[in-house]
Order: C-alpha cells, then sequence, then structure tokens
C-alpha cells in the first residue's frame, strides 16, 4: 500500500522534474537573448510561413532525422510547437534529447509566445503584438 508520505514525493518529484524541462516563454526570452539558448520550431512548413518566433530555427518533425546534425550543441534548444494543446515539440524533444542535445520545451508554445508580446516573423516582417493582459502582468 502506498502511503501519502509516498505520494506526495512521487508528486513532488513530478513537479521537479517539469520545472527542469519545460521553460516559460519570459525565462525563454530571456536566455535567448543571453545567448544561453536557441528558440526550435517543430511545426509543418505551413504555419512556420503562416508565423514563427523571429530568430527561431525551423525543424519540422517531417525532417527531423536529418535536421538535428545542423543544430547547435554549444545552447540549450528549447523547442515548440502551436501552443498548449500540440504536442509535436515534446516528440521532437525527445528525439533531440535521446540524441544527447540539451532540449527544454516552450511551456505555452508559439500561441503564449505571442499572447505575451514577443516578437514574431512572417514574410520577413517582425511584429510584436499588444501583451494579453490575462497571460502577462504587462499592459
Amino acid at each position: 500500500m502506498t502511503t501519502s508520505a509516498e505520494i506526495i514525493a512521487a508528486r513532488l518529484a513530478h513537479v521537479d522534474a517539469r520545472l527542469a524541462y519545460e521553460i516559460d516563454v519570459v525565462a525563454a526570452a530571456e536566455a535567448v537573448e543571453r545567448g544561453e539558448a536557441v528558440l526550435v520550431d517543430t511545426r509543418r512548413q505551413e504555419s512556420w510561413d503562416h508565423g514563427h518566433i523571429a530568430g527561431a530555427l525551423h525543424l519540422p518533425n517531417k525532417t527531423l532525422d536529418a535536421g538535428i546534425a545542423g543544430l547547435p550543441r554549444d545552447r540549450t534548444l528549447i523547442v515548440y510547437g502551436w501552443g498548449p494543446g500540440c504536442n509535436g515539440a515534446t516528440a521532437t524533444a525527445r528525439v533531440l534529447l535521446a540524441a544527447g542535445l540539451d532540449t527544454r520545451e516552450l511551456f505555452g508554445g508559439y500561441e503564449y509566445w505571442v499572447r505575451n508580446g514577443f516578437p514574431t516573423e512572417a514574410d520577413g516582417v517582425i511584429t510584436r503584438r499588444t501583451p494579453d493582459p490575462l497571460v502577462t502582468a504587462e499592459v
């Protein structure tokens, strides 16, 4: 029989693992700014063309195996998909981690990057939306 202390310990370990693996958009933007990380978009070409995080690399799941060799190995790779309802970035992260690359997943994905007002790019034009007060303290 599992004790209450064992259940709490297991849950604590799970939360610690999530915090070590996932990164929110504010911390990701800061890590990129410091040159410690690079963002990697895992979405299909059509989604990338519609808009992506400014400065991100594009590595759709379709070309993952061929694209691993070209990824930087001196910085943390922060993978992202559309948003919380998409697990494409999780699948990519698993492959990259198994290949020995320092990888984290962007919590909230592209959707929360945009909603926080960070720079995005489409058709060579970089834009920033007004931050959504529901997801950020900025107004």
